[in-house]
């Protein structure tokens, strides 16, 4: 068999890959130019040419405490149970692919050792040091461990990206980082607005972990004066506390809860509603500069957006004229803001989202890992 001559690029991640919405579009970005193998959690994702899977009951997170303690953070490093299994299914692969991009902070280190013949690519999808900082045992324990790990590692990145201009400002300032920003935006997809529903359809999608503040929502629906529904689409992140969140809502029959549905088609899913709503307070660094997939999936499912003063959402939403900006983070502003809007406001949000739906799709905003990656590859074939 004739072996394939596309320059081979691998794609790491220390998550499932085929729930991994940023991942995804890296794998369908290149998928066709690029021979493409993937290493992550999961089934494979389509069109990649080889997948190493990590074993499902191996724990990405998990590090020694005594050795994080003890500031022995290499050893940490390559002691954790899930670098030692990435070793595994890498070993004899040094050299062997053109281009790695790797996926956040904790792969870096692996990518490295791989030696690309073009270089290395690093995403960042969080602010690594701070992801967890209103944990006492975080800032203690684990902050210093991605502290170290960017200072040592960082800088023999080739190119860096990561979600957006305030935690590249900071990378920049607190590492020396120079990253590109690459949002998450999601495909564009070919839809119209629906028209404005009666009640009006609030709608929201993501993780049901306690820090989201998700019962702020139900705090709205509870005291707003106008008609409403809320659709919830929620991953059991924490099940305990998404059992809170339906006990909450047992005498809000307008609050319906729902399985999650895969990202391709989460889209559908939310273009029945009128308004997407994320408040989410700042309770560390990553959560007050969040621009997260969900306002991305928002605009292409041609929704008003409902957004807490969150810096990077806020400047979108404003510019665009997708939206309200809340004053605070409480469910009191969001029914206030729900109180005041008339059906033409929301009939025009949607609009607004149709008109910026081309320019806030995954097919402009990812060109900066379009022009990182080729850049890399071109450097072995010229």
């Amino acid at each position: 068999m004739r072996p394939d001559p596309r320059p081979r690029l691998l794609v790491m991640a220390f998550s499932p890959l085929r729930s991994d919405a940023r991942v995804l579009r890296q794998v369908r970005l290149f998928r066709e130019r690029y021979a493409v193998t993937t290493l992550g959690y999961g089934e494979a994702p389509d069109g990649v040419v080889e997948h190493l899977r990590l074993p499902d009951d191996v724990v990405a997170w998990h590090k020694d405490r005594r050795l994080l303690a003890a500031h022995r953070y290499e050893t940490a490093y390559r002691r954790s149970p899930v670098v030692r299994a990435a070793e595994e299914l890498l070993a004899g692969r040094r050299g062997r692919f053109e281009v790695v991009l790797a996926n956040d902070a904790d792969t870096l280190p692996l990518a490295l050792d791989l030696a690309p013949q073009g270089g290395l690519h690093l995403d960042l999808h969080e602010y690594a040091s701070r992801q967890s900082e209103e944990s006492w045992r975080w800032r203690v324990f684990v902050a210093p461990y991605y502290r170290w790990l960017l200072r040592r590692y960082g800088h023999r990145a080739d190119s860096v990206s990561t979600v957006g201009r305030w935690l590249a400002r900071e990378y920049r300032r607190e590492f020396g980082l120079v990253a590109g920003v690459v949002p998450n935006a999601a495909p564009w997809a070919d839809r119209t607005p629906t028209p404005v529903g009666s009640p009006l359809r609030l709608v929201h999608s993501g993780l049901a972990r306690r820090g989201r503040s998700l019962h702020v929502m139900l705090d709205a629906v509870r005291a707003t004066r106008r008609g409403v529904t809320l659709d919830l689409y929620l991953m059991p992140n924490d099940p305990a506390y998404l059992a809170e969140l339906q006990e909450a809502a047992r005498d809000l029959p307008q609050v319906r809860f729902h399985d999650p549905v895969p990202p391709d088609a989460l889209g559908d899913a939310l273009a029945g509603a009128d308004l997407g709503v994320f408040v989410l307070p700042p309770v560390n660094f990553n959560y007050r500069f969040t621009l997260p997939n969900k306002f991305f999936d928002f605009v292409q499912a041609r929704l008003g957006i409902v957004v807490g003063p969150s810096p990077e959402m806020a400047d979108l939403v404003r510019s665009h004229h997708l939206g309200v900006v809340l004053d605070d983070f409480t469910g009191e502003a969001l029914a206030a803001a729900l109180d005041d809007l008339g059906d033409e406001d929301v009939a025009g949000f949607k609009a607004a989202a149709h008109d910026a739906a081309r320019a806030l799709s995954a097919e402009e905003q990812v060109r900066g890992w379009v022009r990182a990656v080729d850049t890399l590859a071109a450097r072995v074939n010229g």
